[in-house]
């Protein structure tokens, strides 16, 4: 799809504001830039900047580009990731952030030295680097490029080359404040650019501008798209077991997401305090609901207009073919490039916050100057960037390479999120428990693949879950008297502000009024 002039000028300005945005805040603090203003923003983030951070860095090519496909090839039932994902969200801002934050939490392998002892540390610190660098950038940069190749006759080389540019840009030099602020004009950029699409979509269907009428159209020609909870028999229970993603592996996957990945959790480490934190993830949680408007009708409306394409991931570049008019196309475009860029920079951000806090001050130069960790926090970012784009062409090679990156991040997770929730909660997890249970928890994924046949990814990493739940327990039970937690617990630390009870009593009753619904 060639764009028009019209949607080249208006994808251009799009960079040019962010561009600018992004250094005019990175060169204001370069000159007095601490660690603290680099790695979190000097602890001055509002609510509404973390909420749209987080977001930001959550919608990617992948929502975009797979949520679409899975919209088209599933229904609605995908968005049951979304609307989860509010209630994660706002269970990991009730019980999780006023522990990191009240312990000063700067990031997630700190955590664990501070709960457990400095060996889980450095070991996850490693692992996540490994993850970032080897899984997460890559494959951003790649399904990124991948996308956009057919887009002004770049290469899949040059569009990583271009987005890792732009990404550089203002995460390099300026930290998580320029990436925290850009992150607002990307969602918006984000959110008006998605809605768009799916207002094209259903005017193509209802043949008027009455979206209401279209959504109605959808549903009447589509109902079995609609259904949230798949039957045993749909062919695609092994994506959405049913009431299993209720009740559970989808659970364990947002627990992981959103309260123990370093990207995500960030911003709220950067808040100005516990409230503005909290209102931050009530406020991503409330725009959760509106993402499967943007990534999940579209796909859906796809299907019902019986789309000329050769898989599902084909649906969202169709529809910007085909019904997109000039002037817009380019707005979608820029949507599209928002996602990709702003979960970059994010990315680049927490690896390097992880390389500088847990790696460099821990094990190279345990006193540096602050001075030199945002010299260090700086090469890294570059370091991670170059590595990603050096590896991103590789996946072209891998055949279904997505799935297999979703494979490999549901095999891990499972333990990771018993090591930080049995940490968090139970106060006789030790070091020893939080070791075996990391070293059981690939084995662990794999034993269940093998045992049992067509176990759909989310059924096992719920089994996994309990499993490796119970190897936890029984060897800190096993190993009593060895705790070095310096984790400490207020009686009122889980009271939150009424604002904040009211946003996720409104979030219930609108998920409650879905599910009943569409179940």
């Amino acid at each position: 799809m060639i764009l028009s002039t019209v949607d080249i000028i208006i994808f251009i300005s799009y960079f040019i504001l962010i561009a600018c945005a992004g250094l005019g805040i990175a060169l204001y603090k370069k000159k007095r830039q601490s660690s603290k203003d680099y790695f979190f923003a000097g602890n001055t983030l509002p609510w509404w900047v973390i909420g749209s951070s987080v977001i930001a860095a959550n919608i990617s090519a992948e929502q975009f580009i797979g949520m679409t496909g899975s919209g088209y090839a599933i229904g609605l039932g995908i968005a049951t990731y979304e609307w989860l994902g509010a209630i994660g969200l706002l269970l990991v801002a009730k019980f999780f952030l006023p522990i990191y934050l009240k312990n000063g939490i700067n990031t997630m392998p700190e955590f664990l030295e501070k709960r457990y002892d400095p060996r889980l540390k450095v070991a996850l610190a490693v692992f996540w680097l490994l993850v970032y660098w080897f899984v997460n950038l890559t494959s951003v940069f790649y399904l990124g490029a991948l996308v956009l190749q057919g887009f002004l006759g770049l290469s899949l080389v040059q569009w990583i080359l271009v987005l890792a540019a732009f990404s550089a840009l203002y995460a390099v030099i300026g930290g998580l404040k320029a990436v925290a602020y850009t992150d607002v004009i990307q969602v918006v950029f984000l959110i008006i650019g998605g809605l768009m699409t799916t207002f094209f979509a259903l005017k193509a269907l209802s043949h008027s501008d009455d979206m209401i009428r279209g959504l109605q159209l959808l549903y009447e020609r589509a109902p079995k798209k609609f259904d949230l909870i798949l039957s045993r028999s749909d062919p695609n229970y092994k994506y959405l077991p049913g009431l299993g993603v209720l009740l559970g592996g989808l659970w364990v996957a947002n627990i992981a997401y959103f309260g123990c990945n370093q990207y995500i959790i960030q911003r709220s480490l950067a808040a100005r305090n516990i409230n503005e934190a909290q209102k931050g993830m009530a406020f991503a949680a409330f725009l959760k609901l509106f993402i499967p408007l943007i990534v999940v009708l579209p796909g859906i409306a796809a299907f019902v207009l019986e789309a000329d394409i050769s898989k599902p991931d084909e649906s969202y570049p169709w529809l910007l073919s085909n019904f997109i008019p000039a002037g817009f196309k380019g707005l979608a475009f820029a949507a599209l490039i928002a996602a990709i860029v702003s979960s970059l920079s994010s990315m680049i951000t927490s690896a390097s916050t992880i390389f500088t806090f847990d790696i460099y001050k821990t094990i190279i130069n345990k006193t540096p100057s602050d001075r030199k960790l945002v010299l260090i926090g700086r090469i890294m970012s570059a370091v991670s960037l170059g590595i990603a784009v050096l590896l991103a062409p590789l996946l072209s090679s891998l055949e279904q390479a997505f799935q297999f990156i979703q494979d490999f991040t549901g095999i891990v997770t499972p333990g990771i999120v018993v090591v930080f929730l049995f940490g968090l909660f139970w106060k006789k997890a030790n070091a020893a428990g939080a070791l075996w249970t990391l070293i059981l928890t690939i084995p662990t994924s794999l034993i269940l693949d093998l045992l049992i046949d067509e176990l759909p990814f989310l059924d096992r990493m719920g089994i996994a879950f309990l499993i490796l739940s119970a190897v936890l327990i029984a060897v800190s039970l096993l190993n009593k008297g060895v705790n070095n937690s310096i984790i400490t617990k207020e009686e009122d630390i889980y009271t939150t502000k009424a604002i904040f009870n009211i946003s996720a009593i409104l979030i219930f009753a609108i998920l409650g009024i879905l599910y009943y619904t569409f179940w």
